[in-house]
């Protein structure tokens, strides 16, 4: 390929950050990942010895490189606004991680301001874009369901233990809809297109009681904020209605659902945090069958030895794909910040309509057209590497 790569630095190297830099590094043709940055330099030492990347950098160092032109914020949600809005004042696209901000009125600061500048602003999670989810959105765009009139979602996790190991957890973020529940909202956006209408209801998460030695042996009392416990009724553009359900107060044996019902047929989606997640079509008297898949980028490691992140799958796909629309000069990216700002105001009127127990009415609207299908990660019954990439060009 004749195309310039992409000079690309990721900021943040927690743990999320090992399947982002090794993908980044090693499976897409257009990045080129040239340094990592965090606020501890140990960390980020660490990753760039592990992965072979060529530079150490801060902060004030990626914002004033000309030759970075792709920052992905890796960083908590707490301080995303602060880092994204200094790197698109620097001239950067950005592609951060879920969520955008916790914040709607930073959120859409942001928007605007890479709007002004005329730069990419691409929002995690994208899993949207994993083999499974456009499996499913093509199968509705196909007609195979007929018109789609309702959709449930589910899951269920112990974010208090997690909370535990994870401290990140106990800050703005940290409650279930927001920390694991924005892939199911994602997923859903994603196949469905935009919501007009939400009412909700929930339970914060309970206070950790001193007495209650955690696995970490802390003793100091904290409650992740928000509301961990969360039910809502959807009203969708399309016309379709769905409820969203998350428990962040129970057990961590999590059941995940995602069934979309239609006209002609049922789908059930399988768990959207994963890339190769396993769709399901119901259509009549013909049972229930497995659907293959349609797209690539199941999430499976092909590109080295076997590691203990492998489970993350192909996270950096949404990055890849701004890096390609910034090359091809693509104007409309998938993953785009309208996305992430919907997701985001789904969440937040969720919680809105949980405070003043009122419907809640969505601004914001987006568009994502689905990857061109038939790109596959691997032909020739495996034994020969795909094309999966090319979905990302156009």
């Amino acid at each position: 390929m004749n195309v310039k790569k992409v000079k690309t630095a990721v900021i943040g190297c927690g743990m999320i950050s090992n399947i982002y830099i090794r993908n980044l590094k090693n499976m897409f043709y257009i990045i080129d990942l040239v340094a990592v940055c965090d606020v501890f330099p140990a960390a980020a030492e660490e990753k760039a010895k592990t992965f072979g990347v060529e530079k150490i950098m801060t902060i004030e160092e990626i914002a004033q490189d000309p030759e970075i032109e792709l920052v992905i914020n890796l960083t908590g949600p707490g301080v995303h606004y602060q880092i994204i809005k200094q790197m698109l004042e620097a001239g950067k696209h950005v592609f951060t991680e879920k969520i955008f901000t916790t914040d709607l009125e930073q959120s859409k600061e942001l928007v605007r301001l890479a709007d002004e500048k005329g730069l990419y602003l691409g929002v995690a999670p994208d899993t949207v874009l994993g083999a499974g989810v456009q499996t499913a959105k093509k199968i509705i765009e196909s007609g195979l369901i007929g018109q789609v009139t309702s959709v449930q979602a589910t899951i269920n996790r112990n974010q208090l233990m997690n909370s535990e190991t994870f401290r990140v957890l106990r800050g703005a973020g940290g409650q279930l809809p927001y920390d694991l529940g924005i892939y199911y909202v994602a997923t859903l956006l994603a196949i469905l297109g935009p919501v007009q209408e939400i009412t909700a209801f929930g339970n914060p998460a309970p206070l950790h009681e001193p007495e209650l030695l955690t696995i970490n042996g802390e003793l100091d009392p904290w409650q992740i904020p928000g509301n961990n416990v969360m039910t809502a009724a959807l009203r969708f553009e399309n016309g379709a209605i769905g409820t969203l359900h998350f428990d962040g107060n129970t057990i961590s044996a999590e059941q995940h659902a995602i069934t979309i019902f239609g006209t002609e047929g049922i789908i059930k989606v399988g768990d959207p945090n994963f890339f190769g997640s396993e769709v399901t079509l119901i259509r009549g008297e013909t049972g229930e069958c497995k659907v293959p898949f349609t797209h690539g980028f199941d999430g499976k490691n092909r590109i080295s030895d076997p590691q203990w992140f492998d489970a993350y799958g192909h996270r950096g796909i949404g990055a890849a794909e701004l890096a390609w629309a910034l090359r091809t000069r693509r104007k409309q990216i998938r993953c785009s910040k309208e996305f992430g700002l919907h997701c985001q105001e789904v969440l937040l009127g969720m919680d809105q309509s949980v405070a003043e127990g009122k419907i809640y009415k969505t601004e914001s609207r987006f568009v994502m057209k689905g990857l061109e299908s038939g790109h596959y990660d691997t032909v020739s019954n495996g034994f020969m590497n795909g094309s999966a990439e090319k979905s990302l060009v156009r």
